[in-house]
């Protein structure tokens, strides 16, 4: 396209110039993330039918949950609401705010990464100068994500199709609805942030503001009908009510918010400087508390280990909260009770109920560790590494502080957690603190994969996001669908003693702290010997 051609075009058409290649150059990127992160959720939901007609399989089983969860507050504000007895509307209970919010973490990871981190990195300024609309970047990475959000909707329709087309339609525009709300929300946030990691911590606190809204309205009532179920995107999705007389115009209200959310979005692209933002960092001094290389790191990701210390905490607590009311609500069901042996240990459904907890929050502290290291990663692939390590600092030195972060943070995670189930619970603290704490080992596990592949092929850091989420897959659908034994010993979660209640086994935590040891050592081992990216 000659120059000429580019400026007679119309100002609208101008400002989505090169949005094309900018989507199909973010897909490329994301061709490993995408599809991971949709293939996990659309399998969790497509799991479901089944698992739960081997639960429920009878109405009088059914009738006998939903009077359950109309009694049961903790329950409903854990999974929401049920209104109806079909496999449908039993699969739309148990996991669409999980599904929902699964959608939401992807489309703001994606938006955040294509907006914010290539203007941190300085690509953004270098695209920009070609051939390319003011508009080009953010409409790409919003079309990024809707692909990914349009690809689960299609998996969920197609994969429950058969429960009722109605309301597999309705409940895979509902999941992928709630993505896009928070790819938007997401996309108004990058253009308020200077820094990518505090665009995505924010939009992940928006995130998770939202989540304890719908739980407090759905704890209070059990008709979905609470004013701050309705405050909340994820509240409108279970009052979607999909395959229970779907409510259509909530798609409405799901649609509206992406819309104006987006326009406001561009509003704000559009009265700002490129690399600049509407919240400026403060520059701090480079002595004091800054002057080492681990005082830096705390900086960094300080931010990062307050939020999630806060979610941990808060977590445990409605956890705890919950384990003699889930005990009263599977009461005679077997199916039920072997599920949650099979996570928890078989020493009492109460003791499986919190050992599963225990171990449902090591999965996601496995999120927290890769994200931890692979900000090392961040930091060298944006340039401000070299800098850092142009001075007297080595580059173990520089890895060590951040590594101390991550791991250090997340075993404060688990010990916070482990607190907030025994106050929650009102019994047995260092028992239920054990339990967690004996999940450490294994999510060191997942932090050393992801120090070995940034130290040894940092083309294939970001590959740890897909360790991180197979283990993830394997400890929530694994159980559930009785995978073979092999399957579950894939997963280092899968060799851990089953706390509280169970026998402590000291062997399998000592071999996975020394593989964790040894996986840190070689990735440590191969950053000394490599180039640094440029």
């Amino acid at each position: 396209m000659s120059a000429t051609a580019f400026a007679v075009r119309p100002t609208s058409a101008r400002q989505l110039a090169g949005t094309g290649v900018l989507l199909r150059f973010a897909l490329r990127r994301d061709r490993v993330m995408i599809p991971l992160w949709v293939g996990v959720n659309a399998l969790m939901v497509l799991s479901m039918p089944n698992t739960l007609k081997g639960l429920y399989g009878t109405p009088a089983e059914r009738a006998d949950l939903i009077g359950q969860m109309a009694t049961n507050s903790s329950l409903r504000a854990m999974v929401g609401p049920v209104f109806g007895d079909s496999l449908g509307a039993l699969t739309a209970w148990r996991v669409g705010v999980y599904a929902g919010a699964l959608a939401a973490v992807a489309g703001l990871l994606v938006v955040v990464r294509h907006t914010r981190d290539e203007e941190e990195s300085g690509r953004q300024e270098m695209v920009a100068s070609g051939m390319v609309g003011r508009r080009a970047s953010l409409t790409a990475a919003l079309l990024a994500a809707a692909v990914a959000n349009g690809a689960l909707a299609l998996l969920v329709t197609a994969g429950l199709a058969g429960q009722g087309a109605a309301g597999a339609l309705a409940f895979g525009l509902g999941i992928a609805g709630v993505g896009m709300v928070f790819a938007t929300t997401a996309a108004i946030v990058a253009q308020l942030t200077e820094s990518a990691r505090l665009a995505r911590g924010l939009t992940a606190a928006v995130l998770g503001a939202a989540f304890v809204l719908r739980a407090a309205g759905d704890s209070a009532t059990d008709d979905g009908s609470s004013a701050l179920t309705w405050a909340s995107p994820l509240g409108w999705l279970t009052n979607l009510r999909a395959f229970a007389g779907e409510r259509w115009w909530v798609l409405g209200l799901l649609a509206g918010a992406a819309l104006v959310q987006g326009a406001v979005a561009y509003a704000l692209a559009d009265r700002r400087d490129l690399g600049m933002s509407f919240l400026p960092s403060r520059p701090g001094p480079a002595a004091g508390r800054l002057g080492s290389a681990g005082a830096l790191a705390w900086r960094l990701q300080r931010g990062s280990v307050l939020g999630w210390s806060i979610g941990f905490l808060l977590a445990g607590l409605v956890y705890g909260g919950m384990a003699d009311g889930a005990a009263d609500l599977l009461g005679d069901n077997e199916g039920a009770r072997e599920i949650f042996e099979r996570m928890g240990g078989e020493s009492g459904l109460t003791d499986a109920f919190l050992a599963a907890m225990a171990g449902m929050l090591g999965l996601v502290a496995a999120l927290y560790v890769v994200a931890s290291v692979l900000r090392l990663h961040g930091e060298e692939t944006s340039g401000r590494a070299e800098p850092v390590l142009a001075g007297s600092v080595g580059r173990l030195r520089w890895a060590a502080g951040h590594l101390a972060v991550a791991f250090a943070g997340s075993a404060l995670l688990m010990l916070l957690a482990g607190a907030g189930l025994a106050l929650g619970h009102g019994e047995r603290t260092g028992a239920i603190l054990g339990a967690c704490l004996v999940q450490v080992p294994a999510v060191w596990v997942i932090g050393g994969v992801a120090v070995l592949l940034f130290g040894v092929a940092p083309g294939a850091a970001m590959g740890a996001w897909g360790v991180a989420g197979a283990v993830l897959l394997i400890g929530w659908v694994g159980p559930a669908l009785d995978m073979p034994r092999a399957v579950l010993d894939l997963s280092p979660f899968g060799h851990l003693p089953k706390l509280p209640g169970g026998e402590m086994a000291w062997a399998p935590v000592l071999v996975l702290t020394v593989l964790a040891v040894a996986l840190v050592a070689a990735g440590l081992a191969g950053l000394r010997r490599r180039d640094l990216s440029t």
